[in-house]
This record gives C-alpha cells, structure tokens and sequence, in this order.
C-alpha cells in the first residue's frame, strides 16, 4: 500500500504531558517517538530562568503558556530592544517586543529572547564593533515574510560579528539573539546533538509517521 509522508513542521516544545520541561533534546526526542515522530533539527529557542520557563513571551500550538515580558533589568535579556521569533502554518517574522505588543498578531507560535541582533536592516544600536565579550551563540532571521534561518557559531564570537552574519551574508532585516554559552544543536545530519547543558525553549523540525 503507497504511504504518504505528511510535511516537515516547524514547532515549539517546552514540557511533557507531564508539564515538566525537557530539558534538552534527548527527552524531546523520546516524547515525539511516542507519537510517532522524529526530530530532524533542533535548537534552544530563548532565555529560561533557572526552572528552563520562558522568560518572556512564549506560545506553543495557539496557547499562551507565557505573557509577554516588557520589563527592564539586566542581562542580554532586556538588552532592548529585545524581541519575538513568532510563526504559522504559512508565515514567520521577528519583531521588536514593543512593536509586537502593539500588533495584534496572535501566531501560532511565538518566543521572546534578546537583544535583537538586527533591526529593520540596522545592527542593534548598542551592539558595538568594539566589543570583546566573545560567545557560541545562536540566533534567528527571517527573511521575504516566510524564510526562516537559524544559525549557531562553531566557535566563540563577538555580538557584532554574530549580528553582522544575519544582516550582511545572510539578508535578514530582522534577526533575534536565542542565547549564548547554552548554545545548542540537534541535527543529526551532521552528526550532531549537543546535550552538556540544559536548555528551556526548543524549537525543532519534526517529520510526522508516514501514513498508509
């Protein structure tokens, strides 16, 4: 009997039935197998606090698991402008916090990190050239309203220079920062599955069973 494979699918992922998060690709891994599904490509997917929930706004499958987080502190985070990788079925965009916010967009899926790395065509204004702090660091771009693009550095690299990958050789007029130091990648097409730290957030590329 011919089977037919439904689509790849973009996703979310924070915890199990059991609500508890994660924690790295491996138990997510597990989870999707029991549903008969495989993750093809993995990544964290914003900032967490110590218990890996959302620091910010944070949707899985229409349902607002965390509000938006517009308040000021510090750490990379509240960076602002920091921003929202959000996506469907047929588009995807990432947008200043504030401007979202304002929006009304109500995605399918949605998560907050910071800074921005890339506005409009424009490097955050407070990521400097000058900076030294160096990173494995990890982000986002979207490009023509629907081109999604992920990126991790191979080796530790500065904020600008990360941000300047995104706007200059990959085109993105908008690019969000995921994190740093918890930087991690799951794609076994490379022979890859980063798994030393625990991560919150993640964002993966799932192929469904194939059905007769």
């Amino acid at each position: 009997m011919r089977q037919n494979r439904r689509p790849a699918e973009l996703r979310l992922f924070l915890a199990g039935e059991d609500g508890k998060p994660y924690g790295g690709f491996a138990a997510l891994i597990n989870a999707l197998k029991q549903r008969g599904e495989t993750l093809l490509f993995g990544m964290n997917a914003g900032m967490f606090q110590t218990n890996l929930r959302p620091v910010g706004l944070y949707v899985e499958a229409h349902h607002v698991i965390r509000r938006i987080n517009e308040r000021g502190g510090s750490g990379n985070f509240h960076l602002k402008p920091n921003g929202i990788f959000f996506f469907g079925k047929h588009s995807a965009g990432v947008m200043e916090t504030s401007v979202f916010a304002k929006s009304g967009l109500k995605p399918d899926f949605a998560t907050q990190s910071g800074p921005m790395l890339v506005i409009d065509g424009a490097i955050h204004p407070k990521i400097q050239a000058s900076g030294t702090s160096q990173k494995i660091r990890n982000g986002v771009g979207v490009r023509e309203g629907h081109l999604v693009i992920f990126a991790i550095s191979e080796v530790p690299v500065t904020f600008y220079r990360f941000a300047s990958l995104f706007r200059d050789r990959l085109g993105c007029p908008n690019a969000l920062y995921l994190d740093g130091s918890v930087s991690s990648l799951y794609l076994p097409a490379l022979d890859r599955a980063d798994g030393l730290r625990p991560i919150g957030p993640i964002v993966g590329v799932v192929e469904n069973a194939a059905r007769k």
